[in-house]
């Protein structure tokens, strides 16, 4: 009898402790904050029940001071914030969060290529390097601190917005001290440069290079055709040499067709090989974000009818689709696998692992390549996100964005 109590002891005190494993580990995973489509309700998965008996006033003025509504929330149409409790197995509560109902988004979902013809705002410090002057190799650069990835707005007052700026008013300084005025992890400040004359060609250099412009090609994820704003890549654009985030001034969306495919293998990314297909722009870019980049497009590039943005907890694991262009400029339908989501990834271009199931594509590309960013991926009739990475090891899997993070960038860099 002792002994069956013991057991019975151990058993219940394994089965607590699981249980408040499973409490802490969701309170942690899941996010405090959803939007739900007017009139739909909140679903997170088949053991975790959503219940309403905690009700907030159910509707708020948006326009109201008291408003509690995020802004991203309020840009996606948001008509009412309440709040609901999570609980484990419909028993056991794991918290509380805020539900915000919004006006059902649509948009044309894409998976056209384009091109990214993008200006830096400033020039970007791409390396540091020494010459031989009269006092031995210098790096004139480094010694006013200046570092790879700083962004320089200005030299001794003067805006600069691409090397040959930087390069005349090095060559022109006549050695004199000069203020340099950079942006560094976000913070603005200012270093004293002093150029020093080169033995080679006898003119004066500060030992850095720096690129005012990026140019490549990506995949459109979406199109809004009430704002005409689009969006893609789904991750930023970023230096080829540094690895930051470009800070843009201004930038063009170019038509792209895609001439060729460079399979990916594991440990080898592949990319598609494709060209400008006109000098002419076919819309403006206005942000590039960890999101993804931003702008408006003079027509939509698909004639596809519009579906519903899918909220983050609505996408499940299992089948998906992706329209992906791997050939000419149109984009075809190529089956997937959701294999995994993080509601709450600190990299919010990580949040989905998808896998490509599709033979063909598997055949023409090897799995994911580079340019197929921004490729739009569909589940129930909703577009769910769009993939953002390859995985090195193994290209048939890669992340992916979800689409209502990149509609709500999209509603802030038009600025609704």
């Amino acid at each position: 009898m002792n002994l069956a109590f013991k057991l019975f002891r151990g058993a219940a005190c394994t089965a607590l402790a699981a249980l408040t494993g499973s409490i802490i580990y969701y309170n942690c995973a899941l996010p405090d904050n959803y939007c739900v489509a007017r009139g739909g309700s909140l679903e997170i998965s088949d053991h975790i029940e959503v219940r309403s008996d905690m009700i907030l006033p159910e509707t708020y003025d948006i326009t109201a001071p008291e408003n509690i509504i995020s802004n991203a929330s309020a840009m996606m149409g948001a008509v009412g914030e309440h709040t609901e409790q999570l609980r484990l197995f419909g028993i056991f509560p794991i918290k509380n969060v805020n539900v915000t109902e919004v006006n059902e988004p649509v948009v044309v979902p894409c998976g056209t290529p384009f091109g990214i013809k993008l200006l830096t705002k400033g020039v970007l410090v791409v390396e540091l390097t020494g010459f031989e002057s009269g006092n031995g190799i210098t790096s004139p650069a480094r010694q006013a601190g200046i570092s790879e990835g700083d962004v320089i707005l200005s030299i001794s007052g003067k805006p600069v917005s691409s090397n040959k700026d930087v390069s005349r008013i090095i060559s022109e300084s006549g050695g004199k001290t000069l203020g340099v005025e950079l942006m560094r992890d976000g913070e603005s400040r200012v270093v004293f440069l002093r150029p020093d004359k080169s033995a080679a060609d006898d003119t004066y250099h500060a030992g850095m290079w720096v690129r005012d412009s990026s140019a490549g090609i990506g995949t459109v994820t979406f199109y809004d055709p009430s704002t005409k704003m689009f969006a893609g890549l789904g991750h930023p654009v970023c230096d080829s040499d540094t690895g930051d985030i470009l800070t843009m001034s201004s930038g063009e969306a170019a038509d792209v067709y895609i001439s060729g495919i460079k399979k990916s293998c594991a440990g080898s990314p592949g990319e598609l090989i494709g060209m400008f297909s006109s000098d002419k722009s076919c819309g403006s870019l206005i942000m590039n974000s960890e999101s993804g980049i931003y702008g408006y497009m003079d027509k939509c590039p698909v004639m596809s009818s519009a579906v519903p943005v899918a909220m983050r907890q609505e996408i499940k694991t299992g089948p998906a689709v992706i329209y992906a262009t791997v050939n000419g400029s149109s984009a075809e339908e190529y089956s997937v696998e959701i294999e995994k989501i993080d509601l709450k990834a600190d990299d919010e271009s990580r949040n989905m692992v998808v896998r490509i199931t599709d033979e063909r594509l598997l055949e023409k590309a090897g799995g994911i390549v580079q340019g197929m960013s921004g490729s739009p991926i569909i589940q129930n009739g909703k577009l769910v996100g769009a993939v953002t990475h390859v995985f090195v090891r193994d290209p048939t899997r890669g992340y992916g964005i979800f689409a209502d993070t990149m509609l709500e960038c999209a509603m802030e860099a038009s600025g609704q």
